[in-house]
């Protein structure tokens, strides 16, 4: 590791995101990916019946190992296990991994990396020897468990405080913040109890006959979200929650009309701690039942479209600095069937997927080239290593070089750990590969995701 901090690449992306958080381009980051906060920031809050399936927390626990793609050399990333030698080669020869590697003590699949993190003495004592004054934990989002991470490593946190960023996380803040500030909203209620939900319930579905949505204030990944199309089925939803409910009947949801769309979009901006707001990227999302799948970029929107999302980032951005917040924020937005622009459906003040996009799009894509952020679900019966997905891609995977004076084309994986994790956790034949394919065009990008599926399932098919 160096001892010195050499700068990332002026004007890139994870220098312009040390500038703002803590004033120096040249810090050196601790990059902690703890997915799904969300889940230690809903403990003790209200839920929604039946929302809490997700697939395997042994997977969802090992997407942290995208976070290597933020790092530059002086960088640091916390891993539950280290990454596979070949895939560390591989991202090594593409500059798109350039940090050091630490290790939790033991890595307990069904526990976050922050939970492996802090029961670690041999890590801890490792990051409290980074401790120069210039280094600090970026976590992808900040809760007790990050705070209480930062005091035992000795490493102050490059974020606001946990209260504060569960607060501006949740639905009812975006909702909020939404309604005030006069963007354009989708047509729906805030619901602090049983009563206030039965009044939305009756108004939007029952009286205007749409289809609504109820999300949990602090769901996450299509969890905590029910859609309801008939009065019946609300019926049974009140029952459940008043049986649930204490005495003050405290619920915590958002009922919104239901929108056909013609796009789900995320556009990214950071809050700098002077208040400054500068926007990102915005890209096409890919959801399939509320859960995330993907992005394509960049999407088709037009100028204006564009310019009216960089004007609610600056909207938003402002909200959250005044409420004390600084740091990236992603917004899910909605461009409808019928072509009206719903600039804010959710914010999420953390990190998101398309965070870890910017660092590799910055160097591998060229302007002109798309790029469609995707997963591969695959049925793996035993572990693979990386050397066989790469024999198994061949020619297809990208690696850095143009092709016919354009820029780099075919499959980069990011995330290969997501693969044997359920498997080595004994949890069955899963596994999840995450990838960016690039190419000259949408369809392009598109061929290439399908022939890679076909070339992927072969291989777990093999013994």
């Amino acid at each position: 590791m160096t001892a010195a901090h050499d700068p990332a690449p002026a004007g890139g992306f994870t220098a312009r995101l040390k500038d703002a958080l803590v004033g120096d381009p040249t810090a050196r980051f601790v990059y902690l990916n703890n997915f799904e906060v969300e889940r230690v920031w809903g403990r003790g809050e209200p839920r929604l019946p039946g929302t809490g399936l997700s697939f395997s927390s042994a997977t969802v626990n090992r997407i942290e190992e995208v976070g290597v793609l933020l790092a530059d050399e002086h960088d640091v990333v916390v891993l539950k296990e280290a990454v596979d030698p070949g895939f560390a080669s591989y991202l090594g020869a593409l500059g798109a991994a350039d940090g050091t590697h630490l290790t939790v003590d033991l890595n307990r699949p069904e526990r976050s990396v922050t939970e492996d993190a802090l029961d670690s003495p041999r890590l801890l004592e490792a990051l409290r020897g980074l401790a120069d004054g210039r280094t600090y934990l970026m976590p992808l989002g900040i809760s007790e468990e990050e705070e209480r991470l930062a005091r035992a490593a000795g490493l102050p946190l490059a974020g606001p405080g946990a209260d504060l960023c569960k607060h501006v996380n949740g639905k009812i803040f975006s909702r909020e913040l939404v309604d005030a500030s006069g963007l354009t909203a989708v047509p729906g209620s805030v619901c602090r109890t049983v009563s206030e939900l039965e009044e939305a319930l009756d108004t939007h579905l029952v009286e205007a006959g749409s289809r609504v949505v109820v999300k949990e204030s602090l769901g996450v990944s299509g969890r905590g979200m029910v859609v309801l199309d008939e009065p019946r089925r609300a019926e049974q939803l009140l029952r459940m929650l008043a049986r649930r409910a204490g005495t003050d009947r405290r619920v915590s949801v958002v009922v919104e009309r239901w929108i056909e769309k013609e796009a789900d979009l995320n556009y990214q901006f950071v809050v700098g701690r002077d208040g400054g707001v500068r926007f990102e990227t915005v890209k096409t999302a890919l959801t399939e039942n509320g859960v995330h799948r993907g992005h394509l970029f960049p999407p088709a929107l037009r100028p204006d479209q564009v310019e009216e999302l960089r004007t609610a980032a600056e909207v938003i951005g402002k909200e959250l600095a005044a409420a004390g917040y600084f740091g990236l924020a992603g917004v899910d937005a909605l461009l409808a069937a019928d072509g009206t622009l719903y600039p804010c459906l959710e914010i999420n003040a953390r990190f998101n997927m398309a965070t870890y996009q910017n660092r590799i799009a910055e160097r591998l894509i060229r302007d002109g080239q798309f790029a469609l952020a995707t997963t591969f679900d695959l049925q793996p019966s035993r572990v693979h290593g990386f050397d066989e997905v790469r024999a198994a891609l061949g020619g297809l995977l990208l690696d850095g070089t143009g092709h016919d004076g354009g820029g780099p084309r075919g499959v980069l994986i990011n995330n290969f750990a997501t693969l044997n994790a359920t498997v080595l956790a004994g949890g069955g034949s899963y596994g999840r590969l995450y990838a960016v394919c690039v190419g000259d065009d949408e369809q392009d990008v598109r061929r290439t995701r399908e022939r890679a599926e076909t070339l992927l399932n072969e291989m777990v098919a093999k013994p």
